[in-house]
């Protein structure tokens, strides 16, 4: 009899007709997990996880069973899902003995929050550097405080080039992007470079008009590049690409190939101060414009500027030197020399011929990467004339940047 009375005494809880009415609509204003709303044909983790074997891109040696069950039921907000960001690599293995590629693209900038436990580790082992929470990623855009790039010596630089891309926020990035995306960006992109033109004088071309040649462009392109289409980027290829080219030939600026917009200045001397000067003083004027269309580039504190492959992120910068070097390229130090400079070195195709580049985008400003490049190259061209003249090289290896 106690317990009937005890239980009796558990009252449950007071509805409220007021809650009863409105709980439905609060409940419809809950956010909900993606994921939830798709119906994949999927099976476990387990049976799901790629080959891995003969993978040479460095999502293939840290993507393991562990990471990629913890990735495996999410999605963003637009639909992307972990295999969507591996699948680069799994189509471009990359190569056993060349530079190592990331081996994965962003979807959209909400990937890297989403799964940032994966692309945290693949920026940490591409650019040396820990993404931590607390980290702010600078950028500086003075050009003016670059010194010596204005001058390199003819008899070993052939060219430079300065590159820099930016996506825009409120869209997928190309990888992932739908075919009104993308023409939405190129509709920005032309009212943007519209406005642009009035101090820098220049032309809109489609992906179509540049697979014919012409007198006043110095660019065909008869298919999409080989990255693009291994990549999935080349989707309905030429639809919403195209190429804005300044009148003096001082910029160039790509449209919805690797990134949204991809700023490249080019020069066939060794003055980078002023490729440099040309991709500072465009980006911002860029950045300004789009802002005032409402759709500023992509910027995260811990990251900077956020474009779809990692191995850009930060500064989203390239400083290029083609260089000649016919001795130190034999040399057996040149490995750790370029690692202890914080450069990349590559093949052009002819013989003593190679490119000089930033590996590392984050971590550094603008200004400061390029100065690495400056710096690195200007050691290295003494470097090859010591080595002309049968002298040692040892006393000017460098110590870690």
């Amino acid at each position: 009899m106690w317990k009937r009375e005890k239980m009796w005494m558990i009252k449950p809880p007071t509805e409220h007709p007021k809650e009863c009415k409105y709980r439905p609509v609060l409940e419809s204003l809950l956010p909900r997990d993606p994921m939830s709303r798709f119906n994949l044909k999927r099976s476990s983790p387990k049976e799901e996880f790629p080959n891995l074997d003969r993978n040479y891109t460095l999502m293939g040696g840290i993507l393991d069973l562990h990471m990629y069950t913890r990735q495996f039921n999410r999605a963003t907000e637009s639909g992307v899902i972990f295999d969507d960001v591996i699948r680069p690599g799994l189509e471009d293995t990359g190569l056993p003995n060349g530079p190592k590629s990331v081996g994965c693209l962003a979807g959209d900038a909400q990937s890297y929050i989403l799964f940032c436990d994966f692309f945290d580790r693949i920026i940490e082992s591409y650019h040396g550097y820990r993404v931590t929470s607390d980290a702010v990623q600078e950028s500086d855009f003075n050009y003016d405080n670059l010194k010596g790039g204005d001058y390199f010596d003819e008899d070993y630089v052939v060219s430079c080039e300065v590159s820099a891309g930016r996506a825009v926020d409120d869209f997928c990035f190309p990888v992932h992007c739908s075919r009104g995306e993308r023409r939405h960006l190129l509709a920005l992109a032309k009212t943007v470079l519209e406005q642009l033109s009035e101090d820098l004088p220049g032309k809109f071309y489609s992906i179509e008009e540049l697979s014919c040649e012409s007198e006043d462009r110095r660019v065909v392109m008869d298919s999409p590049p080989s990255s693009l289409i291994k990549t999935g980027v080349a989707r309905d290829w030429p639809d919403g690409r195209a190429l804005w080219l300044s009148k003096d030939g001082s910029l160039a600026i790509w449209v919805n190939m690797e990134e949204h917009l991809k700023l490249v200045s080019f020069r066939s001397d060794g003055n980078l101060q002023e490729a440099f000067k040309c991709v500072c003083i465009n980006l911002m004027k860029t950045e300004i414009l789009y802002k005032k269309l409402r759709h500023p580039f992509i910027w995260k504190h811990h990251l900077g500027w956020v474009v779809s492959s990692p191995a850009e992120v930060g500064t989203g910068l390239k400083t290029s030197v083609t260089v000649k070097l016919l001795h130190l390229t034999e040399n057996k130090r040149l490995e750790d020399i370029l690692d202890r400079l914080r450069l990349r070195m590559e093949e052009t195709g002819c013989p003593g011929i190679y490119n000089i580049s930033n590996l590392q985008t984050i971590g550094f400003n603008e200004v400061e990467l390029t100065q690495l490049v400056v710096d690195g190259v200007k050691l290295l061209i003494r470097m090859e004339k010591r080595l002309e003249n049968n002298s040692s090289i040892e006393d000017l290896v460098p110590t870690k940047k």
